[in-house]
Protein backbone atom coordinates (compact mmCIF):
# COMPACT_ATOMS: atom_id res chain seq x y z
CA UNK A 1 0.00 0.00 0.00
CA UNK A 2 1.57 3.79 -1.26
CA UNK A 3 0.85 6.73 0.63
CA UNK A 4 0.50 9.84 -1.80
CA UNK A 5 0.79 11.76 0.86
CA UNK A 6 4.44 10.91 2.05
CA UNK A 7 6.35 12.51 -0.08
CA UNK A 8 10.31 10.64 -1.31
CA UNK A 9 12.16 13.49 0.49
CA UNK A 10 10.37 12.85 3.87
CA UNK A 11 11.48 9.76 3.60
CA UNK A 12 14.83 10.06 2.70
CA UNK A 13 15.47 12.58 5.69
CA UNK A 14 13.46 10.29 8.03
CA UNK A 15 16.05 7.78 6.91
CA UNK A 16 18.68 9.95 7.52
CA UNK A 17 17.85 11.30 10.86
CA UNK A 18 17.27 7.39 11.86
CA UNK A 19 21.20 6.58 10.74
CA UNK A 20 22.51 9.76 12.22
CA UNK A 21 20.52 8.81 15.94
CA UNK A 22 22.31 4.95 15.24
CA UNK A 23 25.70 6.50 14.94
CA UNK A 24 25.66 8.54 17.83
CA UNK A 25 24.38 5.81 19.59
CA UNK A 26 27.27 3.61 18.65
CA UNK A 27 29.73 6.32 19.33
CA UNK A 28 27.88 6.10 22.96
CA UNK A 29 28.40 2.68 23.33
CA UNK A 30 32.33 2.25 22.49
CA UNK A 31 33.37 5.30 24.41
CA UNK A 32 31.07 3.95 27.04
CA UNK A 33 33.21 0.53 26.80
CA UNK A 34 36.58 2.14 26.54
CA UNK A 35 39.36 0.75 27.27
CA UNK A 36 38.05 -2.87 25.50
CA UNK A 37 41.33 -3.91 24.34
CA UNK A 38 45.12 -3.29 25.34
CA UNK A 39 46.47 0.48 25.64
CA UNK A 40 49.63 1.09 24.70
CA UNK A 41 52.04 3.70 25.65
CA UNK A 42 55.16 4.57 23.37
CA UNK A 43 58.32 5.63 25.11
CA UNK A 44 60.97 7.38 22.46
CA UNK A 45 63.93 6.58 24.43
CA UNK A 46 65.36 2.67 25.32
CA UNK A 47 64.38 0.90 28.05
CA UNK A 48 65.99 1.27 31.51
CA UNK A 49 65.69 5.12 31.91
CA UNK A 50 64.07 7.87 33.93
CA UNK A 51 61.41 8.45 31.49
CA UNK A 52 60.76 4.84 30.95
CA UNK A 53 60.57 3.76 34.97
CA UNK A 54 58.30 6.69 35.31
CA UNK A 55 56.27 4.89 32.09
CA UNK A 56 55.97 1.99 33.15
CA UNK A 57 54.90 2.85 36.66
CA UNK A 58 52.10 4.88 35.18
CA UNK A 59 50.61 2.12 33.10
CA UNK A 60 51.04 -0.19 36.02
CA UNK A 61 48.82 2.05 38.30
CA UNK A 62 46.35 3.39 34.84
CA UNK A 63 45.72 -0.49 34.26
CA UNK A 64 44.01 -0.89 37.76
CA UNK A 65 41.48 1.88 37.78
CA UNK A 66 41.38 1.93 33.18
CA UNK A 67 40.22 -2.18 34.05
CA UNK A 68 42.95 -3.46 30.46
CA UNK A 69 46.65 -4.15 30.41
CA UNK A 70 48.40 -0.47 29.47
CA UNK A 71 51.73 -1.88 28.37
CA UNK A 72 54.96 0.18 27.39
CA UNK A 73 56.60 0.37 23.81
CA UNK A 74 59.81 1.32 23.30
CA UNK A 75 60.70 3.44 20.14
CA UNK A 76 63.77 5.13 20.63
CA UNK A 77 66.19 7.05 17.92
CA UNK A 78 66.51 10.47 16.27
CA UNK A 79 66.23 12.32 19.33
CA UNK A 80 62.69 11.43 20.38
CA UNK A 81 61.65 11.39 16.49
CA UNK A 82 60.57 8.00 15.89
CA UNK A 83 58.66 7.25 18.81
CA UNK A 84 56.77 10.68 18.59
CA UNK A 85 55.68 10.41 14.79
CA UNK A 86 54.93 7.09 14.96
CA UNK A 87 52.26 8.16 17.66
CA UNK A 88 51.77 11.10 15.45
CA UNK A 89 50.26 8.56 12.53
CA UNK A 90 48.51 6.59 15.13
CA UNK A 91 44.93 6.15 14.76
CA UNK A 92 43.04 8.44 17.58
CA UNK A 93 41.42 5.76 18.91
CA UNK A 94 42.92 6.08 22.86
CA UNK A 95 44.81 2.81 22.45
CA UNK A 96 48.14 4.59 21.69
CA UNK A 97 49.77 7.15 23.29
CA UNK A 98 53.11 9.28 23.95
CA UNK A 99 54.62 9.81 26.81
CA UNK A 100 56.31 13.04 25.77
CA UNK A 101 59.02 15.08 27.85
CA UNK A 102 61.68 17.96 27.47
CA UNK A 103 62.04 16.85 24.04
CA UNK A 104 58.52 17.77 22.77
CA UNK A 105 59.43 21.44 23.55
CA UNK A 106 63.01 21.67 22.14
CA UNK A 107 62.83 19.70 19.25
CA UNK A 108 60.84 22.08 17.23
CA UNK A 109 63.34 24.68 17.50
CA UNK A 110 66.59 22.12 17.11
CA UNK A 111 65.46 20.48 14.45
CA UNK A 112 62.89 22.42 11.77
CA UNK A 113 62.15 19.63 9.41
CA UNK A 114 60.58 17.60 12.29
CA UNK A 115 57.96 15.11 10.16
CA UNK A 116 55.37 16.66 12.58
CA UNK A 117 53.57 19.52 14.01
CA UNK A 118 53.68 19.54 18.57
CA UNK A 119 50.70 20.75 18.28
CA UNK A 120 48.28 20.06 15.19
CA UNK A 121 49.08 16.67 15.57
CA UNK A 122 48.65 15.25 18.75
CA UNK A 123 46.09 16.30 21.70
CA UNK A 124 47.34 16.67 25.26
CA UNK A 125 46.18 14.30 27.92
CA UNK A 126 47.97 15.32 31.40
CA UNK A 127 50.85 16.79 32.65
CA UNK A 128 52.24 14.05 34.41
CA UNK A 129 55.33 16.03 36.26
CA UNK A 130 57.66 18.14 36.62
CA UNK A 131 61.75 17.51 37.90
CA UNK A 132 64.78 19.36 37.73
CA UNK A 133 68.16 18.70 37.26
CA UNK A 134 71.51 19.01 39.93
CA UNK A 135 74.63 21.19 39.52
CA UNK A 136 77.25 18.97 40.48
CA UNK A 137 81.17 18.82 40.66
CA UNK A 138 84.07 16.66 41.82
CA UNK A 139 84.45 16.36 45.97
CA UNK A 140 87.98 17.73 45.52
CA UNK A 141 87.20 21.21 43.58
CA UNK A 142 87.66 23.77 45.10
CA UNK A 143 84.20 25.50 43.70
CA UNK A 144 81.81 24.58 46.64
CA UNK A 145 78.93 26.71 45.61
CA UNK A 146 77.26 28.44 42.46
CA UNK A 147 79.29 32.02 43.48
CA UNK A 148 82.42 30.11 43.45
CA UNK A 149 81.64 28.39 39.80
CA UNK A 150 80.85 32.17 38.45
CA UNK A 151 83.97 33.17 39.60
CA UNK A 152 85.84 30.33 38.78
CA UNK A 153 84.32 30.93 34.78
CA UNK A 154 85.02 34.50 34.78
CA UNK A 155 88.45 34.46 36.19
CA UNK A 156 89.35 31.88 33.59
CA UNK A 157 86.79 31.93 30.73
CA UNK A 158 87.02 28.60 28.79
CA UNK A 159 88.48 26.68 31.07
CA UNK A 160 85.72 24.96 32.60
CA UNK A 161 83.66 22.35 30.98
CA UNK A 162 80.48 20.53 32.01
CA UNK A 163 79.08 17.26 30.84
CA UNK A 164 75.87 16.38 28.76
CA UNK A 165 73.81 13.61 27.95
CA UNK A 166 73.49 14.95 24.22
CA UNK A 167 72.84 18.00 22.25
CA UNK A 168 69.79 19.41 23.25
CA UNK A 169 69.15 17.63 26.21
CA UNK A 170 67.37 18.98 29.59
CA UNK A 171 71.81 18.69 31.04
CA UNK A 172 72.79 20.67 27.88
CA UNK A 173 70.00 22.94 27.79
CA UNK A 174 70.24 23.83 31.27
CA UNK A 175 73.99 24.45 31.36
CA UNK A 176 73.39 27.05 28.01
CA UNK A 177 70.91 28.66 29.99
CA UNK A 178 73.23 29.24 32.73
CA UNK A 179 76.04 30.28 30.50
CA UNK A 180 73.40 32.87 29.21
CA UNK A 181 71.88 34.11 32.65
CA UNK A 182 75.27 34.26 34.39
CA UNK A 183 77.19 35.78 31.59
CA UNK A 184 80.24 33.30 31.63
CA UNK A 185 82.06 30.90 29.41
CA UNK A 186 81.93 26.81 29.79
CA UNK A 187 83.06 24.42 27.30
CA UNK A 188 80.29 21.87 26.51
CA UNK A 189 81.49 18.19 26.04
CA UNK A 190 78.43 15.92 24.94
CA UNK A 191 78.41 12.38 26.05
CA UNK A 192 76.31 9.31 25.42
CA UNK A 193 74.28 9.32 28.55
CA UNK A 194 75.07 10.17 32.24
CA UNK A 195 76.89 7.43 33.46
CA UNK A 196 80.26 8.01 31.06
CA UNK A 197 79.75 11.78 31.69
CA UNK A 198 79.52 11.70 35.50
CA UNK A 199 82.74 8.64 35.00
CA UNK A 200 84.49 12.05 33.94
CA UNK A 201 83.56 14.50 36.52
CA UNK A 202 84.23 12.00 39.21
CA UNK A 203 88.14 11.47 37.17
CA UNK A 204 88.46 14.97 36.96
CA UNK A 205 88.32 14.93 32.83
CA UNK A 206 85.04 17.47 33.00
CA UNK A 207 84.60 20.12 36.10
CA UNK A 208 80.54 20.15 36.18
CA UNK A 209 77.43 18.72 35.21
CA UNK A 210 73.36 19.79 35.03
CA UNK A 211 72.49 16.38 35.40
CA UNK A 212 69.45 14.34 36.68
CA UNK A 213 68.41 13.77 40.59
CA UNK A 214 68.42 9.57 39.93
CA UNK A 215 71.55 9.64 38.48
CA UNK A 216 73.54 11.84 40.65
CA UNK A 217 70.95 10.91 43.86
CA UNK A 218 73.00 8.23 45.48
CA UNK A 219 76.63 9.32 44.73
CA UNK A 220 76.08 12.48 46.65
CA UNK A 221 74.87 10.38 49.46
CA UNK A 222 78.31 8.49 49.21
CA UNK A 223 80.39 11.72 49.00
CA UNK A 224 81.64 11.10 45.13
CA UNK A 225 79.93 13.99 43.81
CA UNK A 226 79.10 17.31 45.78
CA UNK A 227 75.68 19.22 44.93
CA UNK A 228 75.68 22.99 44.55
CA UNK A 229 72.22 23.80 43.83
CA UNK A 230 69.14 23.07 42.09
CA UNK A 231 67.48 23.88 38.84
CA UNK A 232 63.75 24.32 39.49
CA UNK A 233 62.55 27.54 41.06
CA UNK A 234 61.88 26.21 44.12
CA UNK A 235 63.39 24.41 46.45
CA UNK A 236 63.13 20.40 46.25
CA UNK A 237 61.71 18.79 49.45
CA UNK A 238 64.30 15.65 48.52
CA UNK A 239 67.09 18.21 48.91
CA UNK A 240 65.67 20.97 51.32
CA UNK A 241 69.19 22.38 52.45
CA UNK A 242 70.27 22.87 48.92
CA UNK A 243 69.46 26.72 47.42
CA UNK A 244 68.25 27.02 43.84
CA UNK A 245 70.73 28.06 41.04
CA UNK A 246 68.59 31.48 41.31
CA UNK A 247 68.85 31.89 44.94
CA UNK A 248 72.49 30.91 44.86
CA UNK A 249 73.54 33.69 42.30
CA UNK A 250 71.47 33.80 39.11
CA UNK A 251 67.97 35.57 39.73
CA UNK A 252 65.04 34.26 37.48
CA UNK A 253 67.09 30.98 36.56
CA UNK A 254 65.09 28.07 36.15
CA UNK A 255 65.28 24.85 34.39
CA UNK A 256 62.92 21.77 34.55
CA UNK A 257 62.37 18.50 32.68
CA UNK A 258 58.89 17.25 32.66
CA UNK A 259 56.27 14.32 31.58
CA UNK A 260 53.17 14.49 29.75
CA UNK A 261 50.92 12.27 27.94
CA UNK A 262 50.07 12.87 24.56
CA UNK A 263 47.48 11.06 22.16
CA UNK A 264 47.15 11.76 18.43
CA UNK A 265 44.87 14.47 16.90
CA UNK A 266 41.16 14.05 17.24
CA UNK A 267 41.08 11.60 19.52
CA UNK A 268 37.12 12.07 21.19
CA UNK A 269 37.33 14.51 24.32
CA UNK A 270 35.53 11.69 26.13
CA UNK A 271 38.21 9.19 25.60
CA UNK A 272 40.81 12.22 26.42
CA UNK A 273 39.08 13.13 29.80
CA UNK A 274 38.54 9.12 31.06
CA UNK A 275 42.41 9.13 30.62
CA UNK A 276 43.52 12.36 32.49
CA UNK A 277 41.09 11.00 35.24
CA UNK A 278 43.23 7.86 35.15
CA UNK A 279 46.48 9.59 35.08
CA UNK A 280 45.26 11.80 38.46
CA UNK A 281 44.48 8.87 40.22
CA UNK A 282 47.98 7.17 38.69
CA UNK A 283 49.81 10.34 40.05
CA UNK A 284 48.54 9.72 43.91
CA UNK A 285 49.66 6.22 44.06
CA UNK A 286 52.07 4.78 46.97
CA UNK A 287 54.49 3.87 44.16
CA UNK A 288 54.55 7.52 42.39
CA UNK A 289 55.28 8.60 45.88
CA UNK A 290 58.43 6.61 46.10
CA UNK A 291 59.43 7.59 42.19
CA UNK A 292 59.05 11.66 43.63
CA UNK A 293 62.13 11.19 46.13
CA UNK A 294 64.16 8.60 44.30
CA UNK A 295 63.33 10.44 40.78
CA UNK A 296 62.70 13.98 42.42
CA UNK A 297 59.81 15.06 41.16
CA UNK A 298 56.96 16.71 41.70
CA UNK A 299 53.68 15.26 40.76
CA UNK A 300 51.00 17.21 38.62
CA UNK A 301 48.52 15.26 36.26
CA UNK A 302 46.86 18.34 35.63
CA UNK A 303 44.01 18.60 33.18
CA UNK A 304 44.63 18.62 29.46
CA UNK A 305 44.89 22.40 28.25
CA UNK A 306 47.15 22.75 31.49
CA UNK A 307 49.75 20.45 29.20
CA UNK A 308 49.11 22.74 26.08
CA UNK A 309 49.40 25.79 28.21
CA UNK A 310 52.73 24.44 29.53
CA UNK A 311 54.54 22.85 26.48
CA UNK A 312 53.70 26.22 24.54
CA UNK A 313 55.60 28.14 27.37
CA UNK A 314 58.86 25.84 27.32
CA UNK A 315 58.41 25.54 23.82
CA UNK A 316 58.87 29.69 23.91
CA UNK A 317 61.46 30.11 26.38
CA UNK A 318 63.80 27.53 25.55
CA UNK A 319 63.55 28.39 21.65
CA UNK A 320 65.48 31.95 22.64
CA UNK A 321 68.00 29.77 24.32
CA UNK A 322 68.68 27.39 21.69
CA UNK A 323 68.96 30.26 18.99
CA UNK A 324 71.28 32.35 21.18
CA UNK A 325 73.59 29.56 21.16
CA UNK A 326 73.62 28.66 17.68
CA UNK A 327 72.79 24.88 18.59
CA UNK A 328 71.12 22.81 15.79
CA UNK A 329 70.07 18.82 15.29
CA UNK A 330 69.67 18.10 11.73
Amino acid sequence: MSFPWISKPTVALSALVAFALLSALSNDAALAVYPDRIVKIVVPFAPGGGTDVIARTLAQEMAKDLGASVIIENKPGAGTIIGTQAVATSEPDGYTLLMGTFANAVNPSLNPKLPYDPHRDFAAVALIARSFNIVVVNPNSPIKSIADLIAAAKGEPDKLSYGTFGTGTSAHLAGELFKNMAKVNLTTVPYKGAAPAITDLIGGQIQLMFTTVASAASLIAGGQLRALAVTSAERSPAFPDLPTVAEAGVPGYAAESWYGLFAPAKTPADIIARLNKSAALAVQSEAFKRLSVNEGLVMVAQPPEELDRYLRGEEERWRKVIQDAGIRIE
